[in-house]
């Protein structure tokens, strides 16, 4: 047998009820190109197409919990019944002619939010170009974006209503796994980091109060979720900025969220302040999952 092939790399592995094939996923890959934040006939060849490959597991790109979450108007979303029945073609087809199993990454881009496509140049959107107010745990801009408006603290059980009904939406389109996305720079990460949230409530402050609010989404969704389906988390695991998230306080916060029912760590890093200073290489990130893995005791 060819060594390769002998690989772990290749095995099966059992998330809950849901069993992969073997270990390779395909990750969760903004495509900006949906329409109101509806799949369309791009995501049926993409996700299609990528379903019928070698793959244990296709991911959805990042898929907005509301139109305000989005990062550019043409943003995925799952928040609506038309965005439900899209998302419902797609994966119908996934599981009807593809090997892989599907899953969607939910989100809300925070101050992140009202811009154009990175192809168009990532920048902030123009009060002409359709910008929309960008919500955060802060009064804080990333970089020379657009100042958000601090989130109330009356506005986070909406958040958190959010999050379920996509989750709900999710379950009745097929979606075989959820992933939390918790970085990246975009909400839940802004009240994970120190740099983004400096709140005077209990939701800013500690690590226990900057964690509060990611862990009450968490514990949410994974409440309306089935329990033979697994549910995970993308983390970026460092700022790369002094004074932001590290890894000290990311394996604290996946401890709390395996005591939830997490099932598995996406593990990344950055995305939250212009700063960074990422050492760019392959596998660079392979040291932080394997960290994670070990002292946490949880799939990554």
């Amino acid at each position: 047998m060819d060594p390769l092939m002998s690989s772990t790399l290749f095995e099966p592995i059992a998330l809950r009820g849901l069993t992969l094939k073997n270990r390779i996923a395909v990750s969760p890959m903004c495509q900006y190109i949906s329409d109101n934040g509806n799949a369309n006939d791009w995501h049926l060849m993409h996700y299609g197409s990528m379903s019928l490959g070698a793959g244990g597991l296709v991911m959805t790109e990042m898929t907005n919990i509301n139109m305000t979450g989005r990062i550019t108007h043409k943003c995925a979303t799952l928040c609506t019944d038309d965005n439900e029945a899209s998302w419902k073609r797609v994966v119908d087809f996934a599981k009807k002619f593809g090997a892989a199993a599907i899953g969607v990454e939910l989100a809300h881009a925070g101050r992140k939010g009202s811009t154009v496509p990175p192809a168009q140049g990532g920048r902030p959107l123009k009060p002409e170009e359709g910008a929309w107010e960008t919500v955060a745990p802060s009064a804080l801009p990333f970089g020379d974006w657009h100042t958000p408006r601090a989130l109330a603290k009356a506005e986070l059980p909406r958040l958190v209503d959010d999050y379920v009904a996509s989750v709900q939406r999710a379950e009745r389109a097929g979606f075989e796994l959820i992933e939390f996305h918790a970085g990246h720079g975009y909400l839940i990460h802004q009240f994970l980091s120190a740099l983004s949230n400096q709140r005077t409530d209990e939701y800013g402050g500690s690590l226990d109060n900057r964690m509060r609010f990611p862990l009450e989404v968490f514990a949410a969704m994974r409440e309306v979720w089935p329990k033979d389906k697994p549910m995970g988390a993308r983390l970026s695991v460092t700022d790369w900025v002094e004074g932001g998230l590290d890894m000290a306080q990311s394996l604290r916060f996946a401890h709390e969220l395996k005591k939830l029912g997490c099932d598995f760590v996406d593990v990344s890093s950055g995305g939250l302040d212009p700063r960074q200073q990422p050492p760019f290489a392959p596998g660079y990130h392979v040291g932080f999952a394997e960290r994670i893995k070990k002292e946490v005791g949880i799939t990554t």
